[in-house]
């Protein structure tokens, strides 16, 4: 594999202490042992790898999928849970110059079927998530975004839509005191366990007849013959289709086409201990909503189920043990800064993982070019639980031929490369420190 954080990046320390690791054991998949046959091989076990190995196998295509680790060990086993429109970063302004009015028409409503989906898979298959929160709020972190918000609201009235939008001097009799200006929420989405998700979406997929496998990574992807042959440790598995499913795990060379076309970045997140109700009422934070605020490096939370208050935010350039430690401390004291009343208040757990970004800051799902056969999604900017999900469903249709009954816009075929090839990631530094001036 050439990947081009250093070997830290991708082993157990950043995902150490993580607090989902504690709310359902992982299933126990067998490793590939020698050699195997499948219609489709699925490269990655998260959200996109594991939606469209459902799907796949509900269609009666037989389906393997390969998972480098255990169950749950990459970003889809540890995020922050929130199941809510997003997937790009381009402003819905560019994304009309760019693509087009039709296409960037198609692109949002398949933000909101995501979410749908989401909530279809956990009801059709009896998923217990841990799911709370009625969409996602949004609050301005100064008056300048909160005059941003109140224009958007604005905009939703005009077009029909009953916005619910907060003052300052409203938030706190809602739950949401803290460093704020204003708050616009947003009715679609929830809050849940990503891993416990996950692991329900597995447990569907292998009764539908997929196979999953797990320390199993992917070293080599050959094509000849019409076939695909792609070797492990331990063995080999054939098949006529490809779905690449590793996002900010991926590597430069399965397949080469990937080289220079994602770029891996750091969201570091901490869980509370339980807040009693008086420590809830001394913050004036009490609401279950996810929300998250309106930096462009942003921190997003939410209030759990069982009162741990999750709190996490983009920034980590580096990958070292010194740079953990340095993130985890700098989370620590935004969380002390934007609430202050629970500076007393214990980390019980903290970890990172690894989120996606495309060059022209939206999702790529479709099939890889000038390789018949192959298929991709990934760089879903941290917005992974409904987008990856939707990814992979969209892929499930595409390996077959389908062309998918859902929302599939042009937006989302194209993936151009970043310069700098494998030191791309020299970019990073100078556009983190021009979004932490902006902000």
């Amino acid at each position: 594999m050439r990947r081009i954080f250093s070997d830290y990046a991708y082993g157990p320390g950043p995902r150490s202490n993580c607090w989902w690791d504690e709310t359902i054991a992982a299933p126990e998949w067998p490793v590939l042992q020698g050699d195997t046959d499948a219609d489709v091989a699925i490269i990655g076990g998260g959200f996109t790898g594991m939606s469209a190995a459902l799907h796949l196998a509900e269609a009666w295509v037989s389906v393997a999928l390969l998972e480098a680790e255990s169950p749950g060990w990459g970003a889809s086993g540890r995020n922050g849970g929130f199941c809510c429109l997003g997937g790009s970063k381009l402003s819905g302004r560019n994304m009309r110059r760019f693509f087009g009015q039709a296409a960037a028409d198609t692109y949002d409503a398949s933000e909101e079927a995501a979410v749908h989906l989401v909530r279809g898979l956990l009801e059709t298959h009896g998923i217990d998530a841990d799911t709370h929160s009625q969409g996602e709020t949004q609050l301005a972190h100064s008056e300048k975004a909160a005059a941003r918000l109140l224009a958007e609201a604005e905009a939703m009235r005009q077009q029909g839509e009953e916005p619910d939008f907060l003052t300052h001097d409203q938030l706190r009799d809602k739950g949401l005191n803290g460093s704020f200006h204003a708050a616009l929420t947003t009715p679609v989405g929830f809050a849940l366990n990503p891993r416990k998700y996950l692991f329900g979406l597995a447990a569907a997929a292998q009764k539908a007849g997929a196979r999953l496998y797990q320390h199993s990574a992917a070293l080599a992807v050959k094509q000849a013959g019409g076939k695909f042959e792609i070797e492990t440790n331990k063995g080999t598995l054939r098949s006529s289709k490809v779905v690449i499913a590793t996002n900010g795990y991926s590597s430069e060379d399965l397949p080469d086409w990937l080289a220079g076309r994602y770029m891996p970045t750091q969201s570091t997140v901490m869980v509370t201990r339980p807040l009693s109700q008086e420590e809830l009422q001394a913050q004036g934070w009490f609401s279950h909503q996810m929300a998250y605020d309106t930096r462009n490096l942003l921190h997003y939370f939410r209030l759990m189920p069982d009162n741990r208050f999750l709190f996490g935010m983009r920034g980590g350039l580096l990958a070292s043990p010194r740079a953990e430690a340095g993130i985890r401390r700098k989370l620590r004291q935004d969380f002390e800064a934007m609430f202050p009343a629970w500076r007393n208040v214990e980390t019980t757990h903290c970890w990172s993982g690894m989120v996606c970004l495309s060059r022209n800051l939206v999702p790529f799902i479709g099939p890889v070019p000038n390789r018949p056969g192959m298929f991709a999604g990934l760089c879903y900017h941290g917005n992974g639980v409904a987008m990856g999900s939707y990814s992979g469903r969209l892929l499930s249709d595409l390996v077959q031929g389908h062309t998918p009954d859902l929302p599939y816009s042009p937006v989302v075929q194209k993936m151009p490369r970043f310069p700098f090839g494998r030191a791309r990631r020299v970019l990073m530094p100078p556009a983190y420190a021009y979004l932490g001036l902006m902000d």
